[in-house]
């Protein structure tokens, strides 16, 4: 069993601008109505990161400043873990389009852009971090990766651990294959050691039974629609400040049962 503390939440997605703003939609006190996000400008960037920066990497940055706004941690002491079904979908594209012409040019920025843990590295160069940090991609269970691998190594290190896990839309044709319909991010700070400014107190253990926890019907068909979005049922309880037992299922690896008690 692996034990964390759930210390700031950064959030993002048409409808839940941010974690304050978002409050009222999870505790069922409003409706949800999925306004479109304003396009974002990353503060902690520098002007050259920043002007190079994809969409996928200011969705991370969006939800990790909106988590830096209700956290006195420092971003330079924290451990990272960055997550994402697949990649950043709209660059795999145009590299794949330019591999299509017969000059064969891949821009330089958009090569850069690529890998999988260009989000981590923008992070790492915003924030001045020399601490751990994983980059990973699970599908539809990269959230609850995430959480896992962000938990053992908050655990294994002692150290305030960032899990950040973001999605935006492919575009056609890569989208006809993999339907993401709606951009979605969730940055969660989780500390080894409970603290005076900590929401919650985080339980992960294996459970060989349980379907995976659902939404609030007002939002479960977001939940389905991103892999970050798996993280609702979870932002749900911490937004209402209940406690709660919430299965993640997934595809090749046994449920798994996260214990949520507020603090």
């Amino acid at each position: 069993m692996l034990t964390c503390y759930l210390n700031a939440i950064g959030l993002a997605s048409p409808g839940l601008p941010n974690w304050q703003q978002s409050r009222a939609v999870l505790q069922g006190s409003a409706p949800y109505e999925p306004v479109a996000l304003e396009k974002y400008k990353p503060e902690l960037l520098p002007p050259n990161e920043r002007r190079r920066a994809t969409e996928l990497v200011r969705m991370a940055f969006r939800v990790c400043e909106d988590l830096m706004a209700s956290s006195s941690i420092p971003m330079a002491d924290c451990a990272s873990v960055f997550a994402s079904s697949g990649g950043d979908y709209p660059i795999i594209d145009q590299i794949c389009r330019s591999l299509c012409e017969p000059e064969r040019l891949v821009s330089p920025t958009q090569f850069h852009n690529s890998v999988h843990n260009s989000a981590a590295g923008y992070w790492s160069i915003a924030t001045g971090s020399r601490q751990p940090s994983t980059s990973l991609s699970a599908y539809d269970d990269s959230f609850i990766a995430g959480l896992l691998e962000a938990m053992c190594l908050c655990e294994q290190e002692q150290l305030p651990t960032l899990l950040t896990v973001y999605d935006i839309q492919p575009p056609y044709p890569l989208g006809d294959k993999r339907h993401i319909p709606i951009e979605f991010g969730v940055s969660l700070l989780l500390t080894p050691q409970p603290g005076a400014q900590n929401l919650a107190r985080l339980q992960l253990h294996p459970n060989t039974n349980g379907a995976a926890s659902e939404a609030q019907p007002a939002l479960e068909q977001l939940r389905l629609a991103n892999p970050a979005a798996r993280s609702l049922p979870l932002l749900e309880l911490i937004a209402q400040n209940k406690a709660g037992n919430l299965t993640f299922t997934s595809a090749n690896q046994p449920p798994v049962q996260l214990q949520v008690e507020p603090c």
